[in-house]
């Protein structure tokens, strides 16, 4: 089952213009971070057209929000009505320095779970589908828009929170859940640990998984590795922000493609070290602008997402919503320069999730020289005879994706560390 589209480009400006119209409308009026950048801009409710906006409308920096919440802790400034309208609490994943907290409206948050929703109509999930969130439910924002959506669609929802992977399973298997919510780091360690204590996922309802959190469920080798580990489902990958809430989910006709659902958000492609746009089909970094979530909002973010965007999807299957082939590409902060090349993580985690033999791994990154270097180590699946035979044939695809040698050790079995949220396994020295 697939969500209807936007009939063409122009539709889809019609559309984001009356909304971009009150968001701005209501932002200037009362909100103390945008209120003035709007007025320097000359930028309001009485919005000529998209274009205007474009052309005066600076961008927003992670840097200047971060630095606006120090300055006025603990929520910032980037709030457009009085705190007492706020009832929803979340904070980012601060996978690099200290988390935003974020505020949300009870009408922000509808916003986000009908976007959810989108996805779950996208992904064929039916109210009478039973959903089981392997999560640990803390303040990440996606776990709880989620569910709350699943719940609204009238799903049997069932939170998987302060439970063991063991005990996750168990649930999955007694309730018969037909859809799985999780990373797809986690999708694995599930079934690892299912493989460990005997529990055939072959016998699980398991139908779907949708992961998030992390850009795997794009990445052609790791969506392989989970739906040979789960021999029933089929993967379903979607992104979003804590900041801008869900963004995008898989073309239901394109695995490994995302479509940003441009009915709740004004989306762009810019060059990552600049501010003009990429051509269609060029890697750049998407900018995004949340034009439902008045109470809290971002407006043309600057997300750190590298992106590319398709140039197919419109004319072979008449979607108009921004394609981004290859989901997430990586981040603007995660790109490497080895040695001349560039490496994105998700890059080498389909080279090493190529092996089925690769258990887990960790790459190790050293800056401290002239230049950047890595060294990766796995851990085998099980006993592995030939650990020898093993890091050799790594290191030749490794040296024949990214023309680089790049040393491969072995390490004991449950050495590496088996995260459920995002994967941490990017070392630096």
């Amino acid at each position: 089952m697939s969500c209807p589209g936007f009939a063409s480009r122009e539709a889809i400006r019609e559309h984001q213009l009356p909304a971009l119209r009150r968001l701005l409308g209501a932002v200037a009026a009362s909100n103390p971070y945008y209120a003035p950048i709007l007025r320097e801009a000359r930028l309001g409710g009485d919005l000529a057209d998209l274009d205007a906006f474009f052309a005066r409308m600076p961008f927003t920096r992670k840097d200047a929000i971060v630095a606006d919440h120090q300055r006025n802790p603990p929520y910032g400034t980037n709030l457009t009505y009085p705190l007492s309208a706020y009832c929803r609490y979340n904070q980012t994943s601060a996978t690099r320095g200290a988390p935003l907290r974020w505020l949300d409206t009870a009408e922000s948050w509808q916003w986000m779970l009908d976007n959810w929703k989108q996805v779950y109509r996208a992904a064929g999930v039916a109210p009478q589908d039973c959903l089981y969130f392997a999560f640990s439910f803390g303040p990440f924002l996606g776990f709880w828009t989620a569910f709350e959506a699943a719940c609204q669609l009238g799903c049997r929802a069932i939170p998987g929170g302060g439970l063991s992977s063991l005990a996750r399973l168990q649930a999955i298997r007694d309730n018969r859940a037909e859809v799985l919510l999780c990373t797809p780091t986690y999708a694995l360690r599930l079934a690892e640990v299912a493989a460990t204590e005997g529990i055939d996922l072959a016998e699980m309802a398991v139908r779907t998984i949708v992961v998030a959190g992390e850009p795997g469920g794009s990445v052609p080798a790791v969506r392989q590795m989970i739906e040979d580990l789960w021999p029933r489902a089929t993967v379903f990958d979607q992104h979003g922000m804590t900041e801008v809430g869900p963004v995008s989910y898989q073309c239901p006709e394109r695995p490994c493609t995302l479509l940003v659902m441009e009915s709740s958000y004004l989306a762009e492609v810019i060059d990552p070290h600049g501010e003009r746009p990429v051509a269609r089909g060029e890697i750049g970094e998407l900018v995004l602008t949340t034009l439902g979530r008045l109470g809290s909002p971002l407006i043309r973010y600057r997300s750190g997402d590298l992106v590319r965007e398709s140039t197919e999807i419109a004319a072979r299957l008449g979607r108009h919503e921004m394609a981004l082939r290859g989901g997430i590409l990586g981040r603007t902060d995660d790109m490497l320069l080895v040695r001349g090349m560039n490496v994105y993580p998700p890059a080498l985690d389909d080279v090493l999730r190529s092996f089925p033999e690769v258990a887990e791994y960790q790459v190790e990154i050293d800056s401290r020289g002239a230049m950047t270097e890595l060294a990766v180590r796995i851990e085998p699946v099980g006993e592995h005879d030939d650990g020898a035979g093993l890091t050799a044939r790594v290191e030749s695809r490794i040296r024949a994706a990214f023309n680089l040698r790049v040393p491969v050790t072995l390490c004991a079995s449950g050495a590496l560390p088996r995260p459920e949220m995002k994967s941490g396994r990017w070392v630096r020295k």
